[in-house]
């Protein structure tokens, strides 16, 4: 017995131990009438029996430090008058609050004070946010902070540990000092969301408690910062049993507890643990267990930090802004009720903001009086040039005076120190803009501005005011302010440039005007996603989505019984063809188990039920005119690179059955000189496996290949009859461009020599129905659809990979039996460098004419007085743009 307390006694003692004591108790009595509470005390409380008659084999108290973890009985929180709603939208009420097995818990939290942060001896573990383990349902402004959320057993349990060890802080900066685990009644939440709070409800005192009591029976009320509320009918009758039954030792006590949040102590004694309690009264209280037979196992790290338990992290949920404001973006538009205007401004958020972060909604005009939106929104978007009215504007100040973000787009919003007037010299088109970045840098763009300008207006404070953006005039216009509204962190950006629209929005008369806008979107991007971030939103890189299977297809169903019959004698007993880059298990159907890994991942070669959204086979079989290339093809909707997965089966397959690697997504996509190939959907992307003799004319000259594929996807679009005249155009060595303006794909090719013959891995990538952020071949087609009053069709990515093979496979054939001069005149004609002036070494040196390129690739240049000479790019650093190229040597 003395050697079982002793073990007892070390592992509650240690950190590692009493995080599985505190994960034990939450999984074993979440269901049970139990709750959970985990406070802060001053001083050790008095060692005295519950008031309330818990089960003996449901106490628990725990003390490490001046943390406490102890158990009670189930708490209701009925009295939500005072508090704010959290919910998913801000005008309706789910109907399910609760997800079965979570657990709804109250947080009060107090302003940080990092002097007085209390270490656990020997951690050097980092602070935890409290977001990234619940999901917030309510919160109450003031001092403390109080927030009611909702969490797996498992993350509530991280959240209790974290506590104990303090390292657990609210998102907002404060340090929660009690967290207790209630009984959420849905109708309560229900009734709140009927009514919006109201400016008296807004500002009751943070001393002012809300209800807390018993599940079963009134015989004590849980004393703490959350404090007593009783019904009427209830309220002498249980005063008098409490002062009767439970009458405090000195009223100085009863107060200590209420004010420090302590509560009420339930203390578990085992028979003979005197001995243990009197070693370490100071850091524990009580044990749990009674023999070694319930002592968890630990593993050998016993390390119980929470980014070693990823098992135990809730999946799905919402970051918000722990400040008082929940994850929502409304789009108001005025009197306009268009689905097209509400679905572009919506398209270029989620384009910069952390999409799985917010949700986006509209806010009707019958809504913006009525909805209980001011107080679930954390930023509205007002993108109507319509006169705002009183009401609306009144509305609009309320939300700002209660923390609101605003974002103005050309709209007619304005207030204090600043006024929207109409400039009679400023049409309403294209202009220059001069926007100052947070980092004191500026950065210059073209966009459409709105006709009207920003004026201050003279006031003693223009402290409130920001300028954040003059057009490029002799005027310097004023065309984005920054302004601030009250002591709640109101704010608000406004625009009379249209950052949300779309070139494919305008109505763009001139070439020029398409080109400036075109190649200022990139930048556009970069000054929205900059201003949207100094509202307080998250525009970092969506979360990398997770990779997919691969399936087999094949435009010939010969082929793919052929390579079915190889693969038999070509893969081990379990399917699997082994890599250095990535190892492929072919299977004959999808689990939902299936492992999908960088190094590994699964090919279904049963394909009956495949389908896609964003590729179909059958377009791609009838677009695919190939003898040998293209044939079998390796699809997946998300993958690493295209580039590996080849690897294992391209030196030793059959010629006649071509290769090809196609994705929707890359998460790890590759350029030249190890760039990043960008790829959303919408890209065209591929690898194609071809293979070239030695003794041939190609072979001769291998570099060659880059130009051959760059122009098969120029006439992959440019050979189709009425796309002739789409100016999609070819730029030495390996790039696709829209005119010479922007770039818009790429190509990448490695080569293997093995004895005399060529394996080449040709990766492509292009832009085909993704206008951001930069542009893409279907904007050329509506863009050549309104300037010729054509009525031409979009194409895809499914189509272009498929006709982009079949031309190479004919421009191949073409330099095996004629050589250079067999494509050049095909080349020249779609490439952008024709008569272009270049410097040679940098830019300050000699001047010199592209002519051409050699029998080997390279580009030819013309200096005076020294005839052609024969150049290569030095990495990426050949620019057209900039005109640097450097001499071979």
């Amino acid at each position: 017995m003395l050697i079982t307390l002793c073990y007892l006694y070390l592992w509650a003692r240690w950190g590692p131990c009493s995080a599985a004591l505190i994960r034990r108790t939450v999984h074993r009595l979440h269901s049970s009438r139990c709750s959970f509470t985990f406070c802060c005390c001053a001083g050790t409380p008095p060692l005295r029996q519950p008031r309330m008659q818990v089960p003996p084999e449901e106490r628990v108290c725990l003390r490490i430090g001046n943390k406490v973890f102890f158990t009670d009985e189930t708490q209701f929180l009925d009295d939500l008058n005072r508090w704010s709603l959290l919910l998913i939208s801000p005008f309706i009420c789910p109907d399910k609050l609760l997800k079965a097995g979570h657990i709804a818990f109250v947080t009060e939290s107090t302003s940080a004070q990092t002097d007085n942060l209390q270490k656990v001896p020997g951690s050097s573990k980092e602070i935890v946010k409290w977001s990234d383990y619940c999901s917030p349902l309510a919160y109450k402004p003031g001092e403390p902070y109080k927030l009611i959320a909702e969490a797996s057993v498992d993350n509530f349990s991280n959240l209790g540990i974290a506590f104990m060890e303090d390292r657990l802080q609210m998102d907002n900066g404060m340090v929660p000092h009690k967290i207790v685990s209630v009984h959420l009644q849905e109708s309560t939440l229900k009734e709140l969301a009927e009514v919006e709070p109201s400016v008296k409800e807004q500002s009751v005192s943070s001393t002012q408690m809300d209800e807390v009591t018993p599940a079963a029976t009134l015989e004590t009320t849980l004393k703490s910062g959350l404090g007593i509320t009783e019904t009427a009918e209830q309220c002498e009758e249980e005063k008098s049993k409490l002062e009767k039954e439970n009458e405090p030792e000195d009223e100085s006590n009863s107060l200590f507890d209420e004010e420090t949040g302590a509560g009420e102590h339930h203390h578990l004694h085992l028979s003979s643990c005197h001995e243990c309690l009197q070693l370490e009264n100071s850091t524990i209280e009580s044990v749990r267990y009674a023999s070694a037979e319930d002592i968890p196992e630990l593993s050998d790290d016993c390390n119980s930090t929470l980014e070693e338990n990823d098992d135990f992290l809730a999946k799905g949920i919402k970051r918000v802004d722990l400040s008082g404001k929940p994850p929502n973006i409304l789009i108001y538009l005025g009197s306009e009720t268009a689905k097209v205007e509400f679905e572009q401004v919506k398209s270029i958020l989620q384009e910069c903001i952390d999409a799985d972060s917010y949700t986006i909604y509209q806010l009707h005009e019958e809504q913006v009086l009525k909805a209980p939106w001011v107080d679930n929104s954390l930023l509205l978007i007002i993108a109507t040039d319509e006169p705002i009215s009183e009401e609306n504007h009144k509305q609009f100040m309320k939300f700002l005076s209660k923390g609101g973000k605003i974002l103005g787009f050309s709209s007619s919003f304005a207030f204090d120190g600043i006024q929207i007037k109409r400039k009679s010299k400023l049409k309403k088109g294209i202009h220059e803009l001069v926007v100052s970045k947070m980092d004191s840098t500026e950065i210059k763009l073209n966009l459409l501005v709105s006709g009207c300008i920003f004026e201050e207006v003279m006031k003693e404070d223009t402290s409130k005011v920001k300028i954040l953006s003059r057009l490029n005039n002799a005027d310097k216009d004023t065309v984005i302010v920054h302004l601030f509204y009250g002591d709640s962190g109101g704010e608000a950006i406004l625009s009379q440039a249209h950052l949300e629209l779309d070139i494919n929005s305008m109505d763009v008369q001139t070439e020029e005007d398409f080109n400036l806008l075109k190649i200022s979107n990139t930048k556009r991007y970069e000054v929205l996603k900059e201003i949207l971030t100094s509202l307080g939103l998250n525009c970092e890189l969506s979360k990398i989505p997770m990779l997919t299977p691969i399936y087999l297809l094949s435009s010939d169903e010969e082929i793919h019984l052929a390579f079915l019959k190889w693969l038999e004698g070509n893969v081990d007993a379990e399917g699997l063809r082994a890599s250095s880059k990535v190892s492929l298990k072919f299977v004959s159907s999808c689990e939902s188990e299936m492992e999908v890994t960088p190094s590994l991942m699964p090919v279904i070669t049963e394909t009956g039920s495949f389908s896609s959204e964003h590729f179909s086979l059958k377009t791609y079989q009838q677009n695919l005119q190939t003898k040998k290339l293209g044939k079998i093809i390796l699809f997946s909707e998300v993958t690493t690179t295209t580039q590996n997965l080849l690897d294992g089966l391209m030196f030793e397959l059959p010629e006649e059955m071509g290769l090809i690697a196609i994705a929707v997504r890359q998460t790890q996509g590759k350029g030249r000189g190890g760039n990043v190939w960008l790829s959303p959907v919408g890209c065209a992307l591929s690898t194609l496996h071809i293979t070239i003799p030695l003794h041939s004319n190609l072979g001769q000259r291998i570099s060659f290949i880059q130009h051959l594929v760059s122009l098969a996807v120029v006439k992959s679009v440019r050979s189709i009859p009425g796309y002739e005249d789409i100016n999609l155009r070819v730029k030495w060595p390996n790039d696709i461009y829209y005119s010479d303006v922007i770039k818009l794909g790429g190509v990448l090719v490695n080569s293997t020599l093995i004895e005399t013959t060529f394996h080449i891995l040709i990766g492509f990538g292009f832009n085909v129905n993704n206008s951001n952020p930069t542009i893409c071949i279907n904007d050329l087609i509506t863009k050549f659809n309104k300037k010729k009053g054509k009525s031409l069709k979009p194409l895809t990515a499914d189509c272009l990979i498929a006709r982009t093979v079949t031309v190479l496979e004919r421009l191949i054939d073409i330099f095996q039996e004629k050589g250079p001069n067999g494509v050049l005149p095909c080349y020249y004609k779609y490439w952008v460098h024709s008569g272009r002036k270049v410097h040679l070494h940098n830019e300050e040196g000699p001047v010199a004419w592209i002519v051409g390129i050699d029998d080997y690739g390279f580009l030819q240049v013309h200096e005076e007085g020294k005839g052609v000479e024969s150049v290569h790019p030095d990495g990426n650093s050949f620019d057209m743009l900039r005109n640097l190229i450097v001499p071979k040597h």
